[in-house]
């Protein structure tokens, strides 16, 4: 990427719509719109932000393309911070890309994933997390993910990462002029002075990453596995949970061959529910290859579902689901108004009833707890660029709190105190720009 370069990108999402935006940003947005929509007056003027009625052509034919509004902002008034042109057109296919089209013959490149923000972070417009941010709002599936992404927007994320690099710096610092001196001029309990600041940095830097992978989850959704043997009630609960027939039921075993994904909305988080193959050994090579696709998501889900029927004759069974290697479980016991209640589940659990409904808030009251105790984890199994950042950090940390040597320490935390900051922007890095850009869109 060059900020010489001025760069075009069809900014709305693509569809049938009233209206598009084909945004221009870098030193020559002007000139481009100029070609584009013909001398305009605007553009010899003080006032911006302006805006303009304009007919789209292209500079090469000079046969029209379409007609809409041209919007101006000038350096360093934009979101760039460049001078910015944003072409409202009609919206679908056609004419967004024959206006962009139009903006590309005029000079103008078009933009790489998320060039636009990337160019308000490198001119001083946002900092990194309120770039994390912009993609955080942009992928919010919840108002609780949009209530978060806010957060991140309005620079409340960066005053904790900010303060977790000036503690780390003043630690450093503090260290480096102990290396610079004798021990006999240390004040006394000096050591355990810096190692209880390095613990109360660690302990931040652990509070920033949990946060993180809140983030993470409020983004993305987490996948929520049903797993269990054939007939116990996977689809049966799917369809509970969802509050629609969505899976198909039957009495005969083996029906789901394969997965069966809807989302939903559990206290705020964004999950997809996930129903899959009973697990049995079968057989039917179809059945088979469905048991095999189902241990497969539960290895890779957040949470799996473990079902089993709360039958009084099934109380001794274990599970075929039941499996360590498995993510974080919820034990769900189905079919329990069928149960004669003499008897209770050797395992703890939840009870449920897709028929009756009973216990299907609690479980859903489960699932939303879970997600909290993984947004807190610092071994969660939903990862985040941030948070895996973070996480390397407090390793450091753990690292040199296994020792009192002074030497270690210092160079622990001043490795800490580098990596905080390209996370708060005092210096980026290559990997860094492309672990967050390269998850954004063109024209963002």
């Amino acid at each position: 990427m060059s900020g010489n370069d001025t760069v075009a990108a069809v900014a709305t999402a693509p569809g049938r719509a009233g209206v598009a935006v084909v945004r221009v940003s870098g030193p020559d947005a002007f000139v481009v719109a100029s070609r584009v929509c013909g001398n305009l007056k605007v553009l010899k003027g003080d006032s911006f932000p302006c805006v303009s009625r304009a007919v789209f052509r292209n500079p090469i034919s000079s046969q029209p393309v379409d007609d809409g509004v041209a919007l101006f902002f000038k350096a360093p008034n934009s979101y760039t911070g460049e001078n910015v042109v944003e072409f409202q057109c009609h919206g679908g296919s056609v004419a967004p890309r024959r206006v962009l089209e139009a903006a590309l013959v005029a000079g103008a490149r078009l933009a790489t994933r998320g060039e636009f923000t990337q160019r308000a972070l490198l001119n001083g417009k946002i900092d990194f997390s309120q770039a994390e941010g912009v993609l955080s709002m942009i992928d919010a599936l919840t108002d609780r993910a949009a209530d978060a992404a806010l957060d991140a927007l309005s620079g409340k994320q960066e005053k904790v990462r900010r303060s977790l690099y000036e503690e780390a710096v003043r630690i450093s610092s503090t260290l480096e002029h102990a290396l610079d001196v004798s021990e006999e001029e240390l004040p006394e309990n000096f050591v355990a002075s810096v190692l209880s600041s390095v613990e109360a940095l660690r302990t931040s830097i652990r509070n920033a990453a949990a946060s993180s992978r809140e983030g993470r989850i409020l983004r993305e959704g987490a996948r929520v596995v049903f797993s269990g043997a054939p007939n116990v009630g996977k689809s049966s609960l799917f369809n509970a949970l969802l509050e629609e027939s969505r899976a198909i039921v039957s009495d005969v075993p083996g029906t789901t061959r394969d997965s069966i994904e809807e989302w939903l909305e559990i206290a705020g988080w964004p999950v997809c529910l996930v129903d899959t193959a009973g697990l049995r050994d079968t057989p039917d090579a179809i059945e088979s290859e469905g048991v095999k696709r189902a241990k497969a998501l539960a290895g890779k889900a957040d949470i799996v579902l473990d079902l089993s029927e709360c039958k009084s004759g099934d109380l001794e069974e274990v599970s075929v689901a039941s499996d360590a290697s498995y993510p974080r479980r919820i034990k769900v016991w189905t079919k329990c108004d069928l149960a004669d209640g003499k008897e209770m589940p050797r395992e703890r659990g939840i009870k449920v009833s897709s028929s009756t409904r009973e216990g299907i808030e609690s479980l859903k009251e489960e699932i939303a707890s879970v997600l909290g105790e993984i947004a807190e984890s610092c071994h969660g199994s939903i990862a985040d660029a941030g948070a895996d950042r973070l996480q390397e950090l407090e390793n450091l940390l753990n690292e040199a709190l296994s020792s009192s040597d002074i030497v270690l320490l210092a160079n622990s935390v001043r490795a800490v105190a580098e990596r905080l900051s390209s996370i708060v922007g005092a210096q980026y890095s290559d990997d860094l720009f492309e672990s967050l850009f390269s998850r954004f869109c063109v024209g963002k």
